[in-house]
């Protein structure tokens, strides 16, 4: 097929916003039921809602949630854990009241709301059927007091509970992963305090539970000091079918799977290796592993930024990897009854779908986009690493601009978009992501970096970041742009950088202390570090004491590493993108940016959306956001490409010259 030249980041592209708002329907915690497959979808068309899917034994789909509920718990603001499957019965939270709420499968019509009104919020169900009731975590808000309360409580099946639930633990900031032994005689969870985060400092503790449901005869299994002497990270403790409680740690500087032996109290490793097996748990009801039946334990880990499959035969030991073509995986959950597992799955050209496995074979369930686009279009991630300037070896991904008919006028470079993932504990993979590619289909060059802090490449490579956030992730992107640069492979004139949440700030703190990029896409970023740690929600209240230091012991370090406090030092144009009703990162931080920006007469752009929270789910919002940042793109550097554009709701104070 011929290729016609034009401008790099002006190619016509059939990777539409459009395309991307439809296809950017969520696919959440896959769970296995009478050999059924359940799943949440949120849905952009539906201005985000979010509801239970059920795939049934004979291939059949049918929508579970009534139309005017949506599940999903603001439990620490992220939710997660937002729903469980028993016999025939749905129990969920719902978005708007925050209550527990059964649901017959048999009969859908026939809901009930099992938790009290008020100021509750609920995540991470398991099931006591012995003692018919639901156990869970949950954040009370009352009215007077600094932070909300965190507890483990018990709520009866029968909706008795209405008017007040049983409290099982509490005293700790944060609780999650109650889980019940097949028995039903013991309760395990974990649990970690301020001002450490769980990837930090956590604890796994078990209990006896007698028959009536009282917890008794707490200890701690595993976790480090509370002084935070010794730090140990918890990941996901889960019963095993025969009455063990496994585990992931990372004791050995990698996230490890072990098991505690309650007959002989003793903990041992299953497998060791230099692979990670855990996440940064942001949210509740996460999980990298499951049982497929009684001796056989169903994974996932990741090596060098790619993901695996693997069967462990918790008799012998045996480590079995398992052929997979997805580079990412996620939220794995098993059926020890059945040999069977589902899980989240993506690969390079494959963006997340829901995949069911049983014995090595695979099967398609359910993808989140129903749109063709064809496999040529797509640049194929290429892992690079790269020295930062303290010489450590830094991760990322790099996708060159293609398209299939287009390719740039000779003798000119592509201008290059920098992401930084949100976190800053998190990580971006090499699977496809629609939102990438829709950049480099139009002629633009990608670097997504996994900064200092990133995870999947053991704990030292994530503690880099403590104390060093606004220095080192600044420094590794940066250290991304000279090697692309020195490669001769993109215009170091045309360098932006764009991110989210946390990913903001970095964003914020390159264009401010850094003179490598032309441009910026500060996506409900961070400006102010000081405003944050006095502004947020429990859950992160704290996060900065590790990434900074306490505040306002440090207010003096957050003021040096804040952008807004050294605005003048920032000369590029910066488009903000800001959803009104965010409480993680309120919209106060980005007004402060603006203000300050426009003062200095430099170009700025504010785009607000009333009804979006700390990300955008709604298909109009998806739509119009991407539009209007290649708009602002196109503006910057006075690309022309065909594709209409708003215009760009620059400052009325700056003139964009």
């Amino acid at each position: 097929m011929t290729k016609h030249s034009k401008a790099y980041g002006t190619w016509p592209s059939t990777i539409s916003s459009e395309l991307l708002a439809k296809s950017n329907v969520r696919l959440a915690q896959p769970q296995l039921a009478n050999g059924h497959c359940f799943w949440l979808e949120s849905r952009p068309q539906e201005k985000g809602r979010s509801l239970i899917v059920c795939e049934t034994a004979d291939g059949s789909r049918q929508d579970i949630t009534p139309k005017h509920m949506d599940v999903r718990s603001r439990i620490h603001e992220y939710g997660g854990g937002d729903y469980r499957i028993h016999g025939d019965t749905a129990y969920f939270v719902n978005k708007a009241d925050q209550r527990v709420y059964s649901q017959s499968l048999k009969d859908p019509d026939n809901i009930q709301a099992l938790s009290p009104e008020g100021s509750y919020r609920y995540g991470d169900f398991c099931i006591d059927e012995d003692r018919r009731q639901l156990i869970c975590v949950c954040e009370i808000h009352k009215q007077n007091t600094s932070e909300p309360e965190n507890c483990i409580v018990a709520i009866k099946l029968d909706g008795s509970s209405i008017a007040g639930f049983n409290m099982l633990v509490f005293g700790n900031d944060f609780y999650s992963n109650p889980r019940l032994s097949p028995d039903g005689t013991q309760l395990s969870w974990l649990t970690w305090n301020h001002p450490y985060m769980p990837w930090d400092n956590s604890e796994c503790w078990i209990a006896a539970i007698n028959d009536l449901g009282l917890v008794q005869q707490q200890h701690k299994v595993a976790g480090g000091s509370a002084d935070g002497s010794r730090q140990e990270s918890i990941f996901q403790p889960q019963w095993s079918p025969m009455g063990e409680l496994f585990f992931i740690s990372d004791r050995s500087q990698w996230w490890n799977l072990y098991r505690y032996k309650p007959q002989s109290k003793i903990v041992e490793s299953v497998v060791t290796m230099s692979a990670e097996f855990g996440l940064p748990q942001w949210v509740f009801g996460m999980s990298t592993y499951g049982f497929v039946n009684s001796y056989t334990l169903f994974c996932g880990y990741t090596q060098n930024g790619r993901w695996h499959l693997a069967t462990i035969d918790t008799m012998t030991g045996k480590f079995s990897p398992q052929h997979s073509p997805y580079t990412d995986i996620e939220a794995i959950s098993c059926d020890d009854n059945s040999d069977a597992a589902v899980f989240l799955g993506a690969h390079a050209t494959q963006s997340h779908c829901l995949i069911h496995w049983h014995n090595n074979n695979t099967r398609l369930v359910s993808t989140s986009s129903s749109e063709a686009i064809h496999k040529d279009e797509y640049s194929q991630a290429e892992a690079v690493e790269f020295k930062n300037p303290q010489q450590e070896l830094v991760h990322g991904f790099y996708y060159t601009p293609h398209n299939r008919l287009y390719h740039g006028k000779a003798d000119t470079l592509p201008p290059l978009i920098v992401m930084c993932h949100g976190g800053p504990t998190g990580s971006t993979s090499s699977a496809l992501n629609l939102k990438v590619q829709f950049w480099t289909n139009r002629g633009f060059a990608v670097l997504d970096v996994n900064y200092s802090g990133s995870t999947g490449y053991g704990r030292p490579y994530r503690d880099r970041l403590k104390k060093q956030w606004g220095l080192k992730d600044v420094d590794d992107i940066c250290a991304g742009v000279d090697y692309l640069v020195q490669q001769g492979r993109v215009d170091p004139q045309r360098v932006m950088v764009r991110g989210s949440s946390a990913g903001g700030f970095s964003v914020l703190a390159a264009l401010t202390f850094r003179e490598h990029f032309k441009a910026g896409a500060s996506l409900y970023g961070i400006g102010d570090l000081s405003l944050l740690a006095k502004d947020t929600h429990k859950f992160e209240s704290r996060y900065l004491d590790q990434l900074i230091g306490p505040y306002p012991e440090d207010q003096s370090i957050y003021q040096a590493r804040s952008p807004i406090h050294h605005v003048d030092q920032l000369k590029c144009p910066v488009i903000f993108l800001q959803g009104l009703e965010d409480k993680v990162v309120p919209p106060n931080q980005a007004e402060t940016m603006v203000q300050a920006l426009a003062d200095n007469n430099i170009p700025v752009a504010y785009v607000t959306f009333p009804d979006e929270g700390h990300g955008f789910r709604q298909a109009d919002n998806i739509r119009y956001s991407l539009e209007v940042e290649y708009a602002f793109y196109c503006a910057i550097f006075t690309l022309e490409p065909e594709q209409a554009l708003p215009e760009v709701p620059f400052h009325p104070a700056v003139r964009l010259c």
